[in-house]
């Protein structure tokens, strides 16, 4: 029986009230109702405040450079598609530096399970504009205001036929477990965008500006209608959808690679004789 001590990790080191609290417990939560223990799944993260993530979750995990969790997961996946695998990122480490391995790995379609922080701002470098951070923000490096327009994650993410997209609030977070668990069970490539206020470096997108904002998309939406998803996605400002976008069934890479449909590549044999023989081409 699994049981939230299992994911006990180190100490947190977040800023006492940060919205990285609220993922933290919705995932630990998640992964307890699933019954998957954390000899089970994979946590790949970069670096920023959510790149500690899995520092503070007992797991299997590989930290690495920033922007670049979605080629190591690729590469866990490729290696060991029995394994289930999760990327955690910030806005500024997916969306920024890591933006082309985001809207390749979405073309790939591989099932991978993507949660990014999205907190408007780079939490660890002090407080520079994200990709997220809203047209005209006043921050340290942007005194005249942020000059370029917000970039919008999940209608990139619905333009890109992406097979699971959704949002969700670290100040909700039943409903964010909720979403974490249809992420994970989800047969594709999951995407999930997750607002989270940063307490000290971003004072417009607090907890109480989106409490005054997010609504639990009705349940009568079909995600599956990849036009109206796409018109959701544009919502922002007033009022901000939260749950599943959009969200389709295509093949995964791992189904379409000849060599490990039938059984993962760390459980194939390996024959040196055949490395020598190919070699003896080159001579």
């Amino acid at each position: 029986m699994i049981t939230l001590n299992d994911f006990k990790g180190q100490k947190p080191a977040w800023c006492p009230g940060c919205g990285n609290f609220g993922i933290l417990k919705a995932f630990r939560d998640a992964m307890v109702q699933l019954n998957i223990g954390p000899h089970q799944f994979t946590i790949v993260s970069g670096i920023g405040q959510a790149g500690k993530f899995p520092h503070y979750i007992k797991c299997n995990t590989f930290n690495g450079l920033h922007g670049r969790s979605l080629p190591v997961a690729t590469g866990i996946r490729l290696a060991n598609h029995e394994m289930p695998v999760m990327a955690f990122a910030g806005d500024g480490d997916c969306y920024g530096e890591g933006g082309n391995h985001l809207i390749h790995n979405i073309r790939r379609n591989i099932n991978v399970k993507l949660f990014v922080h999205d907190n408007q701002i780079y939490g660890l470098t002090k407080g520079q504009a994200s990709p997220t951070s809203m047209e005209g923000m006043k921050t340290k490096n942007q005194p005249f205001g942020v000059f370029s327009e917000q970039l919008n994650p999940l209608a990139l993410a619905i333009a890109l036929d992406c097979s699971f997209a959704a949002r969700g609030f670290a100040g909700d977070a039943e409903h964010l477990t909720w979403l974490m668990k249809e992420a994970v069970n989800h047969k594709g490539f999951s995407l999930v965008d997750i607002l989270q206020p940063c307490v000290t470096f971003n004072r417009i997108n607090t907890f109480e500006w989106y409490k005054q904002r997010v609504y639990h998309i009705e349940p009568e939406y079909d995600p599956e209608d990849r036009v109206a998803a796409f018109q959701r996605s544009l919502e922002w400002g007033e009022r901000i959808p939260t749950g599943i976008i959009y969200k389709n069934h295509r093949p995964i890479l791992e189904e379409r690679i000849p060599v490990i449909r039938e059984r993962p590549l760390v459980k194939q044999t390996f024959d040196p004789a055949k490395i020598a023989e190919t070699l003896k081409e080159f001579y």
